[in-house]
């Protein structure tokens, strides 16, 4: 029974971030009309825009941010394959529980804190210092959104590692990164 649990929540969890990735990837096509238009606007009518450079960078975040926990889902993120690719897949799975807890404590900082600096933005009425001068409140959102997001897979991961290393067993069956519609 808890091993159902724990599947049903990794399979929830596996479906909301891959959900929010693929969701945010849409956002590149904006990003790179946004670019494409400041540079027109820049170079070629020798009117530059205040706003195009101030959307760039937040858009460039929200994908970033929101894209790390996709990122994770599919084993994208860096890893000391010197060492962790010489080992026994369990051994793997003491290293991942080990490297996960340590990224779960962090990330519950940053989304503790990123929850006081948006209070503080709203109360304080934060801008980013340009001309445009957007409101900053939301990214402060999407930080807390991103990490608890970027939580909820280590978690999962986390509960999967634990169970590899003690029965040698997965709770769900691995992703294939080359096959999108596997979920």
């Amino acid at each position: 029974m808890l091993l159902t649990a724990m599947r049903l929540y990794c399979h929830a969890v596996r479906r909301v971030v891959e959900f929010v990735g693929k969701s945010v990837s849409y956002v590149m096509p904006a990003l790179a009309f946004v670019v494409a238009f400041e540079v027109f606007s820049r170079y070629f009518l020798n009117k530059p825009t205040i706003w195009a450079y101030d959307l760039s960078l937040f858009m460039f975040g929200y994908i970033a941010a929101l894209g790390g926990a996709y990122a994770q889902q599919r084993r994208g993120h860096i890893n000391v394959d010197i060492l962790y690719n010489k080992v026994p897949p369990r051994i793997r799975s003491l290293f991942n529980l080990f490297s996960f807890a340590l990224g779960i404590f962090f990330l519950v900082i940053v989304c503790k804190m990123s929850v006081g600096k948006f209070e503080e933005a709203i109360e304080f009425n934060y801008r980013r210092q340009s001309e445009w001068a957007p409101h900053m409140h939301h990214f402060w959102v999407m930080i807390c959104i991103a990490s608890s997001l970027l939580i909820a897979q280590l978690s999962s991961d986390w509960l999967d590692d634990a169970v590899h290393l003690f029965t040698g067993k997965r709770l769900l069956p691995e992703l294939n990164v080359d096959d999108e519609d596997d979920l």
